[in-house]
């Protein structure tokens, strides 16, 4: 029988986020995205049917407001730590209450949908298990799904999705990848914002961009 799974969303904070695209966005601009993006999240994460619960992780007044209305848990964090120490902090609450699985994504993959994320939870199998949902590069590790849920040492950034494959193993699990578009696509670099411009996907985040006329910041790119 599948153990329920709960979703970890970390927020960071929104003021800084998204200092690669510095380039391109002003602060105003990056973050207005960045709360689009997570919006957009919690949408799709509203809409799955397979989770037993959200966690979201943040400092953020208003963003802690929209996962209350959403029925979604906040766990406040005491400070900013980063990425890797949010979620390992969502993971700890979790497990202190007995649960088992959870899917750790980040708040900012801004074409997500209800279907990714159950097709996603509905490939968990028996514990332990590692199912991963990388970026599109191959690069970062945009949905983990764990049970138990430390089954391995978390390392978030540009480059996870190999080194958390890595520990798997070393562990004896054998971990599986699941390629879906939602998790696919996640904004860093004036590259991902332009091809994020190219799909068109309605949400929140494609009616801030064309509101604020950022699609004429990316052509070409």
């Amino acid at each position: 029988m599948q153990p329920d799974v709960w979703a970890i969303v970390p927020v960071k904070n929104p003021v800084n986020a998204k200092q690669r695209l510095s380039q391109v966005l002003t602060q105003t601009e990056r973050e207005g995205l960045f709360r689009a993006m997570a919006a957009d999240v919690f949408d799709a994460l509203q809409q799955a049917t397979k989770l037993a619960g959200v966690l979201v992780v943040t400092r953020d007044d208003d963003l802690a407001t929209q996962a209350n209305d959403r029925k979604f848990e906040v766990f406040r964090e005491p400070s900013n730590d980063g990425h890797t120490s949010a979620v390992n902090r969502g993971i700890e609450h979790l497990m202190q209450r007995g649960i088992e699985a959870v899917l750790a994504l980040p708040a900012d993959l801004p074409t997500l949908t209800g279907i990714d994320v159950d097709t996603l939870v509905g490939s968990l199998g028996p514990s332990p298990d590692i199912v991963i949902a990388p970026a599109s590069d191959q690069l970062g590790s945009n949905g983990m799904l764990m049970s138990p849920p430390d089954i391995i040492e978390l390392r978030f950034g540009s480059a996870s999705f190999e080194p958390h494959l890595e520990k798997a193993r070393a562990q004896g699990v054998a971990p599986r990848v699941l390629h879906l578009a939602g998790f696919g696509l996640d904004i860093d670099e004036p590259a991902d914002l332009a091809r994020f411009v190219a799909t068109a996907h309605p949400g929140r985040a494609y009616e801030f961009v064309c509101a604020a006329n950022l699609e004429a910041k990316v052509v070409g790119l």
